[in-house]
């Protein structure tokens, strides 16, 4: 896909405060800013986002940066004058933590009805979990999703991919603001989105879920279609150690995948009608995957279009030709610094790119109070009491 003349980022003249930290509410704002939306990222004058620098680097590029203390009386008019001309506000404290400071929904939109103000928690902003803590894996255990990876044998399996945080906030909280923004063009009218990651990660347990409907109850981990019941949908072992992962879940692929493999036979086992025959068709592909390294079966099954890929670490994933071909590793990226993905989203007429590295906390306070009005003595003042770092 190419783009035609100068890039248009979509997002372009929406102005976003981002009040979140860590990494569901800012990889949120960081897709919003990668669309061209400028994030004002701002962080209280204490600790503030206590985020690793190599994952800060990461999430908040594309933003400005500001400190703000909203404990104080000054602090909290500074982020209403703010908030008057903003379009998206996104925050992720605890519910209730806004509207005692002063900054709730009621209170920005009063001045600015067209305000998108999205609130991001692990349980909602109603219900009786509400105001219990949580992280990603308890957001998953509640929902009925970590019951569903890993095995049986082993108990469930923890990811390095925080599913909850990033499908069940990031990405819920992006839909529900531009959905939310959308029709703010049209009305004249906010809304309060409030996005819960256990609902998030609830919502999309849709193949556990068919099974239930169907079946009247789950499988246990590594037992249902998609989990490890089915030779023809399993990552086996190679000789040196990696894994390949076969996908043949279609009849043509697994037939294909046989061919390959020289086993022909095996072409009608695609759907085993037991556990114990699936175990036999499992055993017999695994000891030829198991025969030969990954980068001979990677070489063998290139090109052949039966559903079938290495499994990568990322380095390697990072150095591969169809993402280095789809731009997905940012050439910015320097010897020994984070390396930066692209935007994921690809479209006519926007060309993704790094317009500015991630802030350092408060880097861009002098320029958002000048645009306020406020001059070099209050700048001053207002630093020396604390309000803004």
């Amino acid at each position: 896909m190419e783009t035609t003349g100068a890039s248009r980022p979509p997002l372009a003249g929406i102005r976003v405060l981002d009040l979140t930290r860590l990494l569901p509410g800012p990889v949120c704002t960081l897709h919003l800013a990668d669309l061209g939306a400028e994030v004002l990222k701002i962080e209280d004058t204490g600790l503030g986002d206590y985020a690793a620098p190599a994952l800060r680097a990461m999430v908040q590029r594309n933003k400005k940066g500001m400190r703000l203390d909203l404990k104080q009386a000054d602090g909290v008019a500074l982020l209403h004058r703010l908030a008057e001309s903003a379009d998206v506000l996104v925050e992720g404290f605890r519910p209730g933590v806004m509207d005692r400071l002063g900054v709730g929904y009621a209170a920005l939109s009063a001045a600015n009805p067209r305000l998108v103000y999205c609130s991001i928690t692990g349980f909602g902003q109603t219900g009786p979990y509400r105001d219990e803590p949580g992280h990603d894996l308890n957001y998953c255990a509640l929902s009925g999703v970590s019951d569903q990876i890993g095995r049986d044998d082993a108990g469930p399996a923890l990811s390095n991919l925080p599913i909850a945080d990033l499908l069940g906030g990031s990405m819920n909280a992006v839909m529900g603001i531009l959905a939310a923004l959308f029709d703010a063009a049209r009305t004249g009218t906010g809304r309060h989105v409030d996005i819960s990651m256990a609902d998030g990660v609830l919502a999309h347990a849709l193949v556990p879920l068919v099974t239930l409907a169907t079946q009247g109850a789950t499988r246990r981990a590594g037992l249902d279609k998609l989990s490890g019941a089915l030779p023809c949908y399993a990552m086996y072992r190679t000789q040196d150690g990696r894994h390949l992962s076969v996908g043949a879940l279609e009849h043509k692929f697994w037939e294909r995948f046989c061919d390959v493999l020289g086993r022909p036979d095996l072409k009608p086992m695609h759907m085993p009608p037991d556990r114990a025959t699936a175990e036999r068709v499992r055993a017999d592909v695994a000891a030829l995957i198991e025969a030969r390294p990954l980068a001979y079966w990677a070489d063998v099954f290139h090109g052949r279009q039966c559903c079938v890929t290495p499994v990568l670490r990322l380095e390697e994933a990072l150095a591969h030709e169809n993402f280095i071909a789809r731009g997905m590793v940012h050439p910015r990226a320097t010897e020994g610094s984070a390396p930066q993905l692209a935007c994921p989203v690809k479209m006519t007429g926007f060309e993704f790119s790094i317009e500015r590295p991630a802030p350092s906390p408060g880097q861009d306070t002098d320029e958002v109070l000048t645009a306020l009005g406020h001059d070099e003595a209050a700048r001053a003042d207002l630093r020396r009491r604390g309000v803004v770092g």
